[in-house]
């Protein structure tokens, strides 16, 4: 159907509210608008939707996100006929969380009551929740599944809708394809089952859950201490701020910091408290160091040791560190200075913290593994090496991570340690199957406690770091094109770094990694071999030291990444190697996007 079609169709069709009709009508004229609202249906991209909120097929809505919730329930419909006693795997339900952005509420019950009706029982969170709680309530509850409405760390204009499955990680594209192939079978809104509310908290098919669930999780969260033992073992007296960003993190972060006897915990009140619009930042994505501007300002007041950070869902956390002085060890407030930490780094100080001090207190397994993707710095497998501990690489996103650590702990029987990728997602232990920033903020805070009381700065730490297993230099750049014509230059860059990978002056590349194809080139031997990784739109190019370059269309946004790591014996080198190949491939790339 022809993006006007739909339009109109939604402007004359009963089943649409007045509501949403004035919304669409004030677009009257508006070709362009109406195009990007009409021309596709809002797709599953990583295991669910994600689009901006308003009226339209394109669009996260009431109607988009119970046709979404309809295919979901058609296919868990599906899937309970192959169950012996399939009335009581529905009866097992899904868990339902949600971030503080517009409409989650909205959203959320509207899903809940969508199962509902279809016979299918829901456990609600009372109120926001981060999405690793989640993730471990559907376990500890015993359902088959779970959703989380959020749009992470997108603009304050989007919202999401996250897929969970019965093993509590993200679903794997296996999942999402069956699950999209029923809700493209829904053609007319009509025949979209919906409960009253009170009909289903009469049938108990709507429960809400709350408090109940977050004492068990903080207390597993808890037990993933490593140093706690007495007080000699790490500085409880640090000083710390946080910000979460006016998300979901700001209660159970503060909780676990606190119940671990971190006595000064800063919290950045600006911040403090939900709010949609995320009014404070340009964006609330910790990834960039401009979200850190008002922790920054309070660092310096209090003389905070680290800042952390964390997304408005609370799966994701960066740090800043502060910078040691200089000349003295008294600063004032305008000397006091801090690094923001990038994702790799971080994740590099929280390996080798966890490693090492495994190792000492004799708790490191002979079996142990790690799980990075193939965009997460190659230095965490150095390290992981350094230690006798088995390093899995896998795609870019935490299903993937989680998915892997789950096939090789019941395939292989080794133990899982540390999962992370660059994007400032981190996991340990194997209760939660996402990234958690309510466990990495309590492991952040305990690492810099114990580093400060043998007398490191964390800045120093990874200096020492750099210079035992030497210089990774990484960094990533994205670039949005959106709508019908940003798909199109998107494909288009794709399939010019594909036709003909770039040359970065001075290097010699060796192989190529084509995802999509599952195959790997070898330019040296000139054989081909398959790669052990699921399809997925990304190439890699790696050069003779081992360094690489790597571009990825994301799943979620209207974007291309471009990822760089680079490996040198001094950081001069290092930086100079991803200079050089950054500014050559944005220039190839806007030649594409821009011929002229």
């Amino acid at each position: 159907m022809h993006y006007l079609e739909k339009y109109h169709f939604w402007l004359e069709n009963e089943h649409f509210s007045d509501e949403a009709k004035k919304e669409l009508r004030a677009l009257e004229g508006n070709e362009e608008e109406i195009k990007d609202r009409f021309y596709k249906d809002l797709k599953f991209g990583t295991g669910g939707l994600r689009g901006k909120i308003a009226m339209g097929t394109n669009r996260m809505n009431i109607y988009t996100v119970s046709r979404a919730t309809q295919g979901l329930a058609d296919y868990l419909i599906e899937e309970s006929q192959k169950q012996p006693y399939p009335q009581e795997y529905l009866a097992r339900g899904l868990v339902i969380a949600h971030d503080c952005r517009h409409k989650s509420r909205e959203f959320s019950e509207t899903i809940a009551l969508v199962l509902n009706a279809n016979n299918i029982k829901t456990y609600l969170f009372e109120d926001v929740r981060p999405t690793p709680e989640l993730s471990f309530a559907v376990r500890h509850l015993n359902a088959v599944g779970g959703i989380v409405v959020t749009a992470s760390h997108n603009p304050p204009e989007y919202n999401g809708y996250k897929v969970y499955g019965i093993d509590g990680g993200q679903i794997i594209p296996e999942i999402a394809d069956k699950i999209i192939y029923q809700v493209n079978q829904i053609k007319d809104y009509s025949r979209i089952k919906k409960l009253d509310l009170p009909v289903a908290v009469q049938q108990s098919l709507f429960n809400i859950v709350g408090q109940e669930i977050d004492q068990i999780y903080l207390q597993k969260v808890k037990e993933l201490a490593i140093r706690d033992k007495d007080r000699i073992e790490i500085d409880k007296s640090i000083k710390i701020v946080y910000t979460p960003l006016h998300g979901a993190g700001n209660v159970p972060i503060r909780k676990i910091l606190k119940e671990r006897g971190f006595s000064k915990v800063f919290v950045v009140e600006e911040q403090a408290q939900p709010d949609p619009d995320f009014s404070t930042v340009e964006s609330p994505n910790p990834e960039y160091p401009t979200a850190f501007e008002l922790a920054i300002k309070l660092g310096k007041k209090v003389n905070a040791e680290i800042l952390i950070a964390t997304d408005p869902d609370a799966d994701r956390i960066a740090m800043a560190v502060k910078n040691p002085p200089r000349h003295c060890e008294e600063q004032s407030d305008e000397a006091i200075s801090y690094t923001v930490l990038n994702g790799n780094q971080t994740g590099i100080l929280l390996l080798y913290y966890i490693l090492s001090n495994k190792k000492e207190l004799n708790q490191l397994p002979s079996n142990g593994f790690i799980v990075k993707t193939v965009v997460t710095s190659d230095m965490s497998r150095v390290i992981a090496d350094s230690f006798g501990v088995d390093t899995y690489e896998t795609l870019t996103g935490f299903k993937f991570i989680c998915n892997l650590e789950k096939n090789v702990e019941e395939k292989e029987g080794k133990e899982f340690l540390f999962g992370y990728e660059e994007s400032i997602g981190y996991l340990t232990g194997d209760f939660v199957r996402d990234k958690d920033a309510v466990i990495s903020a309590m492991l952040i805070a305990e690492m810099a406690a114990y580093y400060r009381k043998n007398g490191l700065n964390l800045l120093q730490v990874l200096d020492n770091l750099y210079e035992e297993f030497g210089y990774y230099e990484e960094d990533q750049h994205s670039i949005y094109l959106e709508g019908a014509e940003g798909e199109k230059k998107i494909a288009e860059i794709m399939k010019v770094f594909r036709k003909e990978a770039l040359q970065i002056k001075g290097m010699e590349i060796i192989r190529i990694d084509d995802v999509l194809l599952g195959k790997s080139y070898n330019l040296k031997s000139k054989k081909t071999t398959s790669l052990d990784l699921p399809r997925s739109n990304v190439l890699k190019i790696i050069f003779s030291d081992g360094s690489w370059y790597c571009l990825r269309p994301s799943g979620t946004e209207p974007k291309i990444k471009i990822y760089l790591s680079f490996h040198a014996p001094t950081r001069k080198e290092a930086k100079q190697k991803v200079h050089l190949a950054k500014s050559s491939l944005l220039q190839k790339i806007n030649s594409v996007i821009k011929p002229d």
